[in-house]
């Protein structure tokens, strides 16, 4: 009966320690492309703040100061609303008419 019982429990932590890997292989897989995309922002940035601070050493403030405006504001989703003839809102373009 013991020899049972342990063959049992034995059984069940297998099962455990099977899962617990899994779920440190799933964990790692998740995290892998979150690092990627991090490491890709981070260069993305460092290569903008390059070109801000080239264009104000060389006083091309024309393309410095739109740059800089659009980390300000951050990113604007644009609405596409349309209005027919009774200034109604349409939602496409052939409710337009």
């Amino acid at each position: 009966m013991q020899i049972c019982n342990r063959r049992n429990e034995e059984s069940k932590r297998k099962v455990v320690d099977k899962r617990k890997k899994e779920e440190q292989e799933y964990h790692h897989k998740r995290k892998e492309p979150h690092k990627i995309i991090r490491n890709k922002k981070k260069t993305y940035m460092k290569n903008v703040t390059e070109s801000i601070e080239e264009d104000q050493q060389h006083n091309n403030t024309r393309k410095m100061y739109p740059t800089v405006n659009q980390f300000k504001k951050g990113y604007q989703h644009k609405c596409s609303i349309i209005s027919n003839k009774k200034e109604e809102v349409a939602m496409n373009r052939k409710e337009k008419a």
